[in-house]
């Protein structure tokens, strides 16, 4: 008497219309089988999106607890749904002939909003927010979780401009909107509208039976998707597309990893014989890591994590991978420069002495005037970077210092002359013109440009803020309280004077420099 195989399956209608078609093509070539339906936490928990889960294989764990307590002999999964990793003692048995890959947008009234800036559409899937963000950044992107009828229904029922749907799945259930067509743009998931079934490793009489509906085509290109998804270290949490498909003995592929936000993209595409596929896939993904692949997969899986340290000016993507991994770091401009106009009479006569103490007010000058107007004989700055940029725009300086206080003081004693002209912002410190003006040097100042207040209201998780001028401590204060334990990270002494009215902890980088504020940061996580 042959082996009745007891076919485990989710209880959805779209995983029961799978099970059958395997029961169907089990019970085709003479064996006898039984579905044994099961709940899956993917299935209870429909108010979160699957990335908040938590839970590795969230379709599938609950299937493989049944077949390794001895409830069911094989499982049957949508591909895309399973780990890369198979929990021990389970293994892949068969994979049948895969279905329509593609993603499908189901729109309500007209796709006029696909020409338009404003549109909201609906996806539960990270993969497919991200590469839709990536075509359309102004359109709005709205969660949808629930079976492939529930979520018809919310279309329908919404004012959103559409949702996006496996192809596979509705097709597999009969349905076709008309006002729906299949995204040919967009990378699917990996092995996005195949089925597979899984089976105990050593139970080598129901993967026997498994392997005669196998379909080697589909398992070639679903491998290959499923090991560059590996090799990038992702899972269903990950803005990662991938498609392979046998043609003509060619294997094709084609991959893509994105940012949350899709700011980011990196692609991959490359095509090999059939029989030379085996590196198919570590090449392509050493392709996506060596092009910031790395980086990106970094920044997502700290993306569930708590920020931690807020910086009052927006960091470039290589000041963000300074941090070490303690770190999870947020970053705006919390405060906006406006540069002013400035008349031809700023420069009659020329100024002997000039003070620029930041590159702000060298980007004033410069916008007003051509280098070849600034023959200042004597230039004094706050700074490095001011002086670089200085001696790269407009002439050499004769003398920096990390301060204006210290370069105040050093002014007293060695300045050519009894006048100086400063280029300042509107909210400047007032110790440079007081001391200079006490030890009767006069000061011409020429407000250069505008310092606004754009504060952020940043998360009560945040255990330090990174600052960089007075005016970013400021603006920072209009918004936000500051909490007995919270640290205050300065790029100076002049802005640490200004954080010590508001912080008890105030810690100083050794530079003027935004690097060294991120050193600071370190310090301090890593002691």
């Amino acid at each position: 008497m042959s082996k009745l195989i007891r076919i485990g399956t989710r209880d959805s209608e779209l995983a029961l219309w799978q099970a059958k078609i395997v029961q169907s093509q089990l019970e085709h070539l003479g064996h006898k089988t039984v579905l044994v339906p099961v709940k899956s936490t993917g299935d209870i928990v429909l108010d979160k999106p699957i990335y908040e889960l938590g839970i590795t294989g969230v379709f599938t764990k609950t299937l493989d607890v049944a077949m390794l307590n001895g409830h069911i002999d094989i499982a049957v999964h949508s591909m895309k749904d399973v780990p890369t990793v198979l929990p021990e003692g389970i293994v892949q048995a068969a994979v049948i002939k895969r279905g329509n890959v593609r993603d499908c947008l189901v729109f309500n009234d007209n796709e006029e909003f696909l020409s338009q800036r404003e549109a909201i559409i609906a996806t539960g899937s990270l993969r497919r927010r991200a590469q839709w963000l990536n075509r359309y950044p102004t359109h709005t992107m709205v969660g949808l979780r629930g079976n492939v009828n529930s979520r018809l229904e919310k279309l329908e029922n919404s004012d959103w401009n559409g949702a996006i749907f496996a192809a596979a799945g509705l097709g597999r259930l009969d349905i076709k909107p008309e006002e729906s067509f299949n995204l040919e743009w967009m990378i699917p998931a990996p092995a996005q509208g195949a089925i597979m079934m899984t089976a105990l490793e050593n139970d080598e009489e129901t993967r026997a039976i498994c392997a005669e509906i196998n379909h080697e085509e589909t398992e070639i290109a679903t491998s290959i998707e499923r090991k560059f998804l590996n090799l990038l270290e992702g899972g269903c949490s990950a803005p990662i597309g991938a498609l392979a498909f046998v043609k003509e003995e060619e294997v094709h592929f084609q991959g893509v990893l994105l940012s949350l936000d899709g700011t980011k993209k990196i692609e991959v595409q490359r095509t090999v014989a059939l029989g030379a596929h085996h590196d198919l896939a570590q090449f392509c993904a050493d392709y996506v890591i060596e092009r910031g692949g790395n980086r990106l997969m970094d920044t997502l899986k700290k993306g569930d994590q708590k920020t931690n340290i807020y910086s009052t000016k927006t960091l470039t993507e290589e000041q963000k991978h300074m941090f070490c991994d303690a770190v999870i770091s947020e970053s705006s401009d919390f405060i906006k420069i406006s540069l002013n106009r400035m008349t031809p009479t700023v420069l009659r006569p020329m100024p002997k002495n000039v003070i620029v103490t930041s590159k702000n007010a060298v980007q004033a000058l410069l916008t007003n005037f051509s280098s070849e107007e600034l023959k200042f004989e004597n230039i004094y700055c706050v700074g490095g970077k001011t002086k670089r940029f200085v001696e790269r725009k407009i002439g050499k300086v004769k003398h920096t210092e990390t301060s204006a206080k210290a370069l105040a003081q050093y002014l007293v004693n060695y300045i050519d002359g009894t006048n100086v002209t400063y280029f300042c912002s509107d909210l400047r410190l007032d110790d440079l013109p007081t001391i200079l003006a006490e030890n009767h040097i006069d000061v011409n100042e020429v407000v250069a440009y505008e310092t606004k207040y754009d504060s952020q209201t940043i998360d009560d998780t945040v255990e330090g803020v990174m600052f960089y001028s007075p005016s970013t401590v400021q603006s920072f204060k209009r918004e936000n309280d500051v909490e007995d334990n919270m640290i205050a990270f300065c790029i100076g002494e002049t802005t640490a004077t200004e954080a010590k009215k508001h912080f008890k902890d105030v810690r100083v980088a050794k530079m003027p420099t935004v690097e060294s504020v991120v050193a600071l940061v370190n310090d301090y996580y890593e002691k």
